[in-house]
Formats: structure tokens, C-alpha cells, sequence
């Protein structure tokens, strides 16, 4: 067999992630690549850091991108947190609450359930249930942007209950990072992770990570070492922490780090306030193009992610179909339902680069072409009138931007 080049087909990218990359960020990772120890990638590291620290909306030192994507950033948390017996309230209304729930039993933790519907917020009610009859709970896990469902849930409340009770906060705020309002001080958030290849629109492979003053504490404080080599933050703060020499600890993906400082420029220079009214301002047109479609969101609307909207697939309407008409006529990706919502949602993100008026009509335009020719029970050429008058607006800033 003769191998050749890879060239991958040009996609629109309206799934739940990885969104459309700019490309600005695509020649950035072109440019030569240098040591991991060099002098000037030192200084690189340290605008990320900076960057970050913008993005997330903090002044924790301990700001960096895990060298691995969110599940890592996940894994990260976890691994430095919690020890064998420590007990952890554990909030699902998804599928990555589930994974919350998987890490805490591999770190040898004991995990309370607290058990939502899958396309609503946690209940912060529920919330507070657990800590009152759990006093010896160490920790509160939660996702802020439930990527499987199109939720948000209310992070500053959440943490808020956390602190009142005694308990550390880990945080999933993989699909909210640069899409809606994260604020880890002003929330008080303790252990936050994210991922790059979703609102902040770089190639997929790492998971930008902060944690509190308490945090870190709890971690230098540990009675055994974190059961990860790789992902133990007493070893990796040596390289990404403090001012002058760094320790080696892993060769750093060079490339795909000056993928993210390009990514991190645009979000400084468009702004957070910004970024997020753009995500708010698209995501009202193609809900009204939706809408005038006669689809339905699932999700109720003072819970709705922006970024990641859940559209409830009509009765009769084949899924599977659907979504490979979208992907081969159209080159369109959209995302399917994932646990729960198997076979009953369809998930179209709106994030990032991918967040724009061209992408809200070609996406209208297209579904409503497959679900005419499906012959679904929808309304017919009401969608890009119903979009464009919406668009026709301009957006307004978000003012929670520090």
C-alpha cells in the first residue's frame, strides 16, 4: 500500500466541539518549532499564563495549560485533590458529572450523588440537601456548561454553598471558557478546568487549568502523592510555577502552545465583554430561525448555554440521517445526543470562530433543506427571515468583564 498525504475535507464545525479554528491560529502553530527549556518559549509561557488568567477571570498563580485535553484537565483535579476516602458531593445532570463521579472512585473517594434531570440546571436546593447531611465532605464537584445537554448551571450560587459548608469547589467549565461569563475570583471557584478546542476556537490537546490559594494549599499539603506522575501538580508547578529557572518535568507540545497564545491574543483583543455578547447575539438568531422552523430547544431558556444550543429532534425524524445528509451535502457537522438524550437532541454549537452570521443562516438554510427533504413535519421558508431580523441588531456587551 502507497500512503500519502493527509488533506482533510473543509467542514463548518456546528458540533459540540472542536469549533471552526482561525486562521491566524492554524499559521501560529506552523512556526518553527524551539525547545520546551528555550529562553524564549520561557517568556511564552508566561504571556499564557497571563492570558489565561484574563480569560478565566483571576489572579491565581497557579494558572496553566495541562500538556492533554479536558479529560485531563479533568483527571488533574481530581488527582490533586482528592485522596482515598475523602468524600466528594458529586452533581450530575449530564454525562460529564458522570465523569466527575468516575474520577473521584479511581482516586479511591467516596462520591454523593446528586442527581438532576439531564437538560436542566443542578438544583441548587438538592445542593444544599447534600452538604447538610454530608458535614464531613471535602469537596463540591459540579459543570458549570454541561456540553452533553446545552445547561448551565449557577456556578457563583453553587460555590457560594461550597464555601458556607466548609467544601473546596472543582469546577467543569470545559464549553463555558471564553463563551459566557466565568469569573473564578469574583465566584471564589477553586479548581477550574477547561478545554481549547471549544469557545476559545485552538486546535483540541490541551485543557487550560487555575486553582485557588486554597487549593494549592490543600495540595502541598497532601499525605501521599497524587497517583498520576504526570498529571502531579507538586511535580509540574517545578515547570510552569515561579520566577526565574524551570525544572524540567515533560516535553511540552511546543506547536500546539503557540496555537493557544494566538488563540488567547484574539480573545484579548475582541475583548470578554465582547465574545460574550457575540455568543449571546448569534445564538438569539438561530433560535429564532429555529423557532420559525417549528423546532423547539430543550433546554428552558434562564438555563440555556448560548454556545451550545439542544434541539429537540422531531417525532419521525430520523437522527442518524439527518446529521449524515448535513455532514455529506453540505459538509456541515452538527452534534448528536449523547447518554440520555440519545436520539432526542441534536446539539449545534455556536462557539468561538464558529460564532458568526454566516454560520447561523448556512446552518438554517441547511437543515431546513434535509428536514424538507426528509418531508418532517416543520415549517417552510420562515427560518432565515426570522434569523435575519435578529441579526439585523447589533450586539450588546456583557458587563462582567473585570
Amino acid at each position: 500500500m502507497k500512503f500519502r498525504s493527509f488533506y482533510p475535507p473543509q467542514r463548518t464545525l456546528m458540533g459540540p466541539g472542536p469549533s471552526d479554528v482561525s486562521p491566524r491560529v492554524l499559521a501560529a502553530m506552523a512556526r518553527p518549532t524551539i525547545g520546551h527549556l528555550d529562553p524564549a518559549f520561557v517568556t511564552l509561557m508566561e504571556e499564557i499564563k497571563a492570558l489565561l488568567q484574563y480569560a478565566f477571570q483571576t489572579k491565581n498563580a497557579l494558572t496553566f495549560p495541562v500538556s492533554a485535553p479536558g479529560s485531563a484537565g479533568m483527571e488533574t483535579c481530581f488527582v490533586n485533590l482528592v485522596e482515598p476516602g475523602d468524600k466528594v458531593i458529586v452533581c450530575q445532570n449530564g454525562v460529564f458529572g458522570g465523569r466527575m463521579k468516575e474520577n473521584v472512585m479511581r482516586c479511591g473517594g467516596v462520591p454523593v450523588m446528586v442527581e438532576d434531570t439531564w437538560g436542566r440546571a443542578v438544583d441548587p436546593g438538592k445542593v444544599e440537601h447534600a452538604l447538610k447531611t454530608n458535614p464531613d465532605a471535602r469537596i463540591l464537584a459540579f459543570v458549570h456548561a454541561e456540553t452533553s445537554t446545552g445547561a448551565r448551571s449557577d456556578a457563583k450560587l453553587l460555590s457560594d454553598l461550597a464555601h458556607k459548608y466548609g467544601c473546596l469547589t472543582i469546577v467543569d467549565a470545559v464549553t463555558s471558557l471564553g463563551g459566557i461569563p466565568l469569573l473564578v475570583d469574583d465566584w471564589q471557584l477553586d479548581a477550574v478546568y477547561s478545554g481549547t478546542q471549544k469557545c476559545l476556537s485552538c486546535v483540541p490537546g490541551l485543557s487550560p487549568v487555575t486553582f485557588s490559594t486554597r487549593a494549592q494549599e490543600i495540595i502541598r499539603q497532601r499525605k501521599r502523592p497524587a497517583q498520576s506522575w504526570f498529571l502531579d501538580l507538586n511535580l509540574v508547578m517545578s515547570y510552569w510555577g515561579g520566577d526565574g529557572k524551570r525544572t524540567y518535568h515533560h516535553t511540552a507540545p511546543v506547536n500546539t502552545l503557540y496555537a493557544l497564545h494566538e488563540s488567547l491574543v484574539i480573545l484579548h483583543e475582541e475583548t470578554l465583554g465582547l465574545v460574550w455578547a457575540r455568543h449571546l447575539h448569534y445564538h438569539r438568531a438561530l433560535r429564532a430561525g429555529l423557532e420559525a422552523m417549528g423546532l423547539e430547544l430543550a433546554v428552558p431558556e434562564d438555563e440555556r448555554l448560548p454556545q451550545m444550543n439542544a434541539v429537540r429532534i422531531p417525532e419521525g425524524v430520523d437522527d442518524v440521517l439527518v446529521r449524515a445528509q448535513l455532514l455529506g451535502e453540505y459538509s456541515l457537522e452538527i452534534g448528536a445526543g449523547l447518554g440520555a438524550m440519545a436520539g432526542k437532541i441534536w446539539r449545534i454549537g455556536l462557539m468561538g470562530h464558529t460564532c458568526n452570521a454566516r454560520n447561523v443562516l448556512f446552518c438554517l438554510g441547511a437543515l431546513e433543506d434535509v428536514l424538507t427533504d426528509l418531508r418532517a413535519p416543520i415549517r417552510h421558508g420562515r427560518a432565515l427571515a426570522a434569523a435575519r431580523a435578529v441579526l439585523s441588531a447589533a450586539p450588546q456587551p456583557v458587563d462582567d468583564e473585570e
